[in-house]
């Protein structure tokens, strides 16, 4: 089993968004492997992956906004970042639905202000979350990366903006940056009640039946955390490859990773009623896709694969297994 990020003892490293779900893996992950880890907090966080386990205290935490002039350029440069995880977004889609003004201030604007950072600091290596959104509806699935972006709505319009103006810094600069495009990441530490398996999961344990606000049939991927993680590191690695190569391979790139199959949400819900061991009929109340949302997504995962011999270990019935656990484990987590 190949174990990425091994090159990581002893960096410097920044990671943007490690207050969510993913950041705070990936942050675990960085750890274990010896990095020095730097994470940024805009706002007071009662409950995150990072505090509830531990891994806040491990990390020197900087109070700051992204978009706040020359606060990510402070950082890279006080602490000697080589290496920046940029994960930080507004990520809900209702919410951009919402508010796309602040979706768009932290997403866009975010993005580029990070890439200005590095670049001015010359940090070594860059990866950039996208999403699979960013592709936008498609007649053809699943999702490749010489696909055009089309998205027409607030989110997913950000995903693309953040995944072009990332990778132009490459082609424009010389920056050198990778960019994933993951499918739906689930798993243990994910505090947003508003996303289809924390939701789910917060209503079986609470022994409530799970509500789906469509008629259940959209179909998305899903992607446990810690191949996400590995998913990261993979391209970590390939970037560190790429040092020197006259024509290199993952630099200026974006990336998909996906497990590798689409699931109806109602099959997903169900199947997290069958790892929870409950008999609970969900709760369908939605008709068709809601709006602002794309009915049918999923990636392939091939260039990744096949750069750096990344693929999902943990399939979907595996990952809810771990979800769970990890939420019995940590019961004030879970929305009363």
């Amino acid at each position: 089993m190949t174990v990425f990020g091994q090159a990581m003892a002893g960096r410097s490293v920044l990671v943007t968004g490690a207050y969510g779900m993913l950041g705070g893996w990936l942050v675990r992950a960085l750890l274990d492997r010896g990095a020095r880890v730097t994470v940024l907090r805009r706002d007071e966080v009662p409950a995150s992956l990072l505090r509830l386990d531990g891994l806040e205290d491990r990390c020197t935490v900087v109070r700051g906004d992204l978009v706040a002039d020359g606060v990510v350029e402070r950082i890279i440069g006080e602490h000697e970042c080589d290496t920046v995880y940029h994960l930080a977004a507004q990520t809900i889609v209702g919410t951009a639905n919402r508010s796309p003004a602040s979706t768009f201030e932290t997403n866009v604007k975010g993005t580029w202000m990070l890439m200005e950072a590095c670049r001015l600091q010359g940090v070594r290596r860059v990866v950039v979350a996208a999403s699979d959104k960013a592709y936008g509806p498609h007649d053809t699935l699943p999702y490749r990366e010489d696909m055009a972006l089309q998205p027409r709505f607030p989110y997913d319009v950000s995903k693309a903006c953040t995944d072009l103006i990332a990778r132009s810094y490459w082609h424009t600069y010389g920056v050198p940056v990778a960019v994933t495009r993951l499918a739906n990441i689930y798993g243990g530490g994910d505090l947003n009640p508003s996303r289809l398996v924390p939701e789910a999961i917060a209503s079986v344990l609470r022994d409530r039946a799970p509500v789906i606000r469509s008629d259940g049939s959209p179909e998305r991927d899903f992607l446990y955390v810690e191949d996400a993680v590995d998913a990261y590191l993979a391209l970590t690695d390939a970037l560190d490859a790429d040092e020197g190569r006259p024509t290199p391979s993952a630099r200026g790139e974006a990336f998909n990773a996906g497990g590798d199959a689409p699931h109806a949400v109602l099959d997903v819900v169900r199947a997290v009623c069958r790892a929870a061991g409950v008999e609970r009929e969900p709760d369908v109340r939605g008709a068709g896709t809601p709006a602002g949302e794309i009915d049918r997504q999923y990636v392939d995962s091939t260039r990744l694969r096949t750069l750096t011999g990344w693929r999902p270990r943990v399939g979907l019935d595996e990952g809810l297994d771990r979800a769970i656990a990890w939420y019995r484990e940590h019961p004030d987590a879970i929305a009363a």
